[in-house]
């Protein structure tokens, strides 16, 4: 009977101990849970709207550098379309300028002709002038002679009419005169017409190509000027470009680096959550354990109790 009352008391006094830390644990238990409340939803709304922003500037960054090529490659197209104009009336200037001294030959050669004509002409008045001197040398002489035999042969021929005879043959050398002279003429004017027009078409031919020239170079001008602004609008794209490149690529390195420290962060946090859930779970395993024993001894004293 006393080794009963013994071990009843020994059951009771460790029944007392196990309640006691049970007790202990559901307090452990309940100051862990309370301590878990900040961690149960952490307030990430912040990183996640900073992200959000940053990756809507990194979206527009690429639209705008996207944009800022497409403006360069359509620049360097115009500037490759201007270079060609450029190339073309550059060989339409030459091949105009080479006419233009073709042309000028030609009006040399066609001046040296009319000297030479001119020379000509002079040539042939002072011939016809010659002739017409030998033609009354000729005339003083037949004169000359005609009245010597008129002296002789007085009775010999006392009807020929020698005023008729020197009148016809007068008449007969002035009449071939007068043909050379104005197939002379003619054949003078009609060169000189000729070569008058030679030299007006040479002349409207070059006047219309040095009109053609000034154009020209008008319009290799205009566009010099133009691929110039090409150029200055292509480079001032690179640079801004760059520029944008540069500005960017700061904020978005920037960007990652918070993108790390919020990863990291956040993984450190799970760390935390998963080591003190791993708590929990052992103190809860202890405390069934606990109430696995007391439910034990229970049962024990309440059959020595009905012993």
């Amino acid at each position: 009977m006393q080794l009963l009352n013994d071990r009843l008391a020994s059951y009771l006094e460790k029944v007392r101990q196990l309640e006691q830390e049970n007790a202990e644990l559901e307090g452990r238990i309940r100051e862990f849970s309370q301590q878990q409340v900040p961690y149960a939803s952490p307030n990430y709304q912040s990183y996640f709207q900073t992200i959000e922003q940053l990756q809507k500037k990194i979206l527009s960054s690429k639209a705008e550098n996207t944009r800022m090529v497409l403006q360069i490659d359509n620049a360097k197209l115009a500037a490759d379309d201007f270079r060609t104009k450029y190339q073309t009336e550059l060989s339409m200037r030459q091949l105009v300028e080479a006419d233009i001294n073709s042309l000028r030959r030609m009006l040399d050669e066609l001046t040296l002709c009319k000297s030479d004509l001119e020379s000509q002409a002079e040539s042939l008045k002072e011939e016809l002038l010659h002739l017409k001197q030998n033609h009354e040398q000729e005339v003083n002489a037949l004169q000359s002679q005609l009245g010597e035999r008129l002296n002789v042969e007085v009775d010999a021929a006392p009807n020929v009419d020698l005023n008729r005879v020197l009148n016809e043959t007068r008449s007969q050398y002035e009449a071939l005169v007068e043909n050379n002279r104005r197939d002379v003429e003619e054949w003078f004017a009609k060169q000189t017409e000729e070569l008058n027009k030679q030299v007006a078409s040479s002349s409207e031919q070059l006047q219309s190509s040095q009109a053609e020239i000034m154009e020209l170079k008008r319009t290799v001008s205009s566009l010099e000027i133009e691929l110039q602004a090409q150029h200055n609008l292509k480079d001032s794209l690179e640079n801004t470009l760059t520029e944008t490149e540069a500005r960017y690529s700061s904020q978005l390195s920037q960007v990652q680096s918070m993108i790390t420290n919020v990863e990291s962060q956040l993984s450190e946090i799970r760390c935390d959550l998963e080591r003190q859930n791993q708590e929990y779970q052992v103190l809860l395993d202890v405390k069934a354990r606990l109430e696995s024993e007391i439910n034990t001894y229970r049962s024990l004293l309440e059959s020595e109790d009905s012993k």
